[in-house]
């Protein structure tokens, strides 16, 4: 005989309670206070876990719920958000009813490509019984330190060129937050000319059009990869309605890359001057820019300095400048995600068109442009643009700041002609490559920007030179292997990242990454099926992750099949 128990009771107990998580008003109280008079507008919903996270490291699921109380959202739409992101651990209730608590500090290890070359799987083995039971080590896509790789963050704090030893003593010394020193601050980048263009432009002393045609003279392309010409973009948002927004991509989340990180570190003023140009030309009401969650330090010195801006403008009427964070999530480099991700919302390309420069930010136009680009504005309009223009080798123009890293003598930010090939940087500008190595390989573009042997090191790197063997230059970041190096190990590295980088938005991405690093993991390789898995991810991907992580793959069956056939 079946027992049959009345739900009556029961029901009554409910009747009148909210379905899903209850809300725990102590923990209400805490996330209303460490929140503050912060705006809790939709957009910001980013940020504001961020402030959540800061304090407790992790997100617990009873402050999500709370904050989707205060912030009148649905539970699901900010448990959506918090998951997405790398940067952001929920933490649910066990059992008992009780959350776990966050570990007291976490210790990631890169292991993008430039750091696994210089010993980040030795770290990994060793760092956890070195630091004890207490202390997470995870290891953690690329960081944007290539040039002091193997690089460790103690929290907030990186530790540079790091040891076990190195590592032990950061966290000893409790070091858990970067402190950016050295840079050109607000003052002495005025008393160096700094913001005389921009009050030219104020002033009428220049127009917009002829500072456009600068740009176009000069032949200024987008430095984040796409490349696209930098005159042509503003005067396509130019002619749109307003009103217009200006967003600058400071997410620089391609392995290989660190050139944004070094700019601002040591001349940030550049940067905003080409950033209040650009407003000024295009029209623009506010601006937006939005900063990897890796650089504390960047962050830190660009509030101090836009605070001092505010209290010390070089000319009325600039425009609000607001910062926001990333959260660990590379597809936020590609310009819709980036703008899904400012609007508070899941970093998810979106399908083109309309373009961003039509319908970005808040359905507005928006003008998009890295940190390098805007960076150059300030030089190429007061030098002039024949200047700019009368650099390079090889048959291109220009001038642009590679990042460099692996096998070289001396890594790191490059400033060199356009179109230099290989050869001529690694001789000129990095010192040759390291005693007892000798050019094997190298990746011109980054980790989505393929791969080609020594015997191509004389080709010109540029935007159009490298597509006929199967790559493209990208952002710039260079990562040169040796003889001690294996290609397939590298293309192992990159496609694992591809693939936990995905977003999962579309499946020849999502599924076409994961399918690409089992078939990879094989010591022979099934070149047909790999070759087809690649044209279908290139067809029907949405963005540029999918679309561009095979050619990694066409690399290594083109020039190193001897690594892969039986």
């Amino acid at each position: 005989m079946i027992p049959i128990h009345s739900v009556d009771a029961e029901r009554r107990r409910l009747r009148g309670q909210p379905k899903g998580r209850q809300v725990d008003p102590a923990v209400l109280a805490q996330v209303q206070g460490w929140l503050g008079p912060e705006p809790l507008r939709r957009d910001r919903l980013v940020e504001i876990l961020h402030i959540v996270n800061d304090r407790l490291r992790c997100l617990p699921a009873p402050h999500l719920a709370a904050l989707a109380q205060l912030m009148k959202l649905s539970q699901a739409e900010v448990f959506e958000v918090a998951s997405f992101y790398h940067h952001f651990e929920v933490v649910k209730e066990g059992a008992d009813g009780r959350v776990p608590a966050a570990p007291l500090t976490t210790v990631r290890v890169c292991d993008g490509l430039a750091c696994e070359m210089a010993g980040a799987q030795d770290l990994l083995a060793r760092l956890p019984g070195l630091l004890g039971g207490e202390v997470r080590v995870i290891p953690t896509p690329c960081v944007g330190r290539c040039d002091t790789a193997p690089a460790v963050v103690v929290h907030q704090f990186p530790v540079r060129h790091a040891t076990p030893q190195a590592v032990a003593e950061a966290l000893a010394a409790g070091r858990s937050t970067e402190v950016v020193t050295g840079h050109i601050g607000l003052d002495t980048y005025i008393e160096q000319g700094g913001y005389r263009l921009l009050q030219q432009c104020h002033a009428g002393e220049r127009s917009a059009d002829s500072v456009i045609q600068a740009l176009e003279g000069a032949g200024l392309r987008g430095l984040g990869g796409a490349g696209f010409p930098a005159g042509r973009k503003w005067r396509i948002v130019r002619e749109q309605p307003a009103p217009r927004l200006l967003a600058v991509n400071a997410d620089e989340g391609e392995p290989g890359t660190f050139k944004d990180r070094w700019l601002l570190e040591r001349d940030p003023h550049r940067l905003l001057e080409g950033v209040f140009i650009a407003a000024w030309a295009v029209g623009v009401d506010k601006v937006f820019i939005y900063l990897r969650d890796e650089y504390p330090g960047c962050r830190a010195l660009l509030l101090h300095e836009l605070d001092r801006l505010q209290a010390q403008p070089p000319v009325p009427g600039l425009p609000a400048v607001e910062l926001r964070r990333g959260a660990g999530a590379y597809v936020c480099g590609e310009e819709s995600a980036m703008i899904e991700s400012i609007e508070g919302r899941r970093g998810l390309p979106r399908l083109r068109p309309p373009y961003v420069a039509e319908r970005g930010l808040f359905g507005r136009p928006t003008l998009v442009h890295n940190v390098e680009t805007l960076f150059w504005v300030r030089e190429i309009v007061d030098r002039g643009s024949a200047w700019f223009a009368a650099q390079g080798r090889h048959g291109r123009s220009g001038l642009r700041r590679f990042s460099v890293s692996g096998r070289v003598a001396q890594p790191g930010v490059k400033l060199a002609p356009a179109g230099i090939t290989l050869r001529e940087l690694i001789d000129e500008y990095c010192g040759g490559m390291q005693p007892g190595h000798e050019l094997y390989a190298y990746l011109p573009g980054g980790a989505s920007g393929g791969i080609l042997p020594a015997r191509l090191a004389d080709v010109p790197m540029d935007f159009d030179s490298l597509q006929p063997y199967g790559c493209f230059i990208g952002s710039a970041a260079v990562i040169v292997l040796s003889q001690h190096d294996r290609a397939v190990d590298a293309a192992r590295n990159v496609m694992r990242f591809f693939a936990h980088e995905s977003c999962g938005q579309c499946t020849p991405c999502r599924a076409g990454t994961a399918k690409a690093v089992a078939l990879m993991a094989q010591p022979v390789w099934h070149a047909p099926l790999l070759a087809e898995l690649g044209q279908v991810m290139r067809d029907a991907s949405i963005c540029g992750l999918g679309q561009a992580a095979p050619n990694i793959v066409d690399g290594v069956l083109a020039h190193f099949a001897h690594e892969v056939a039986p």
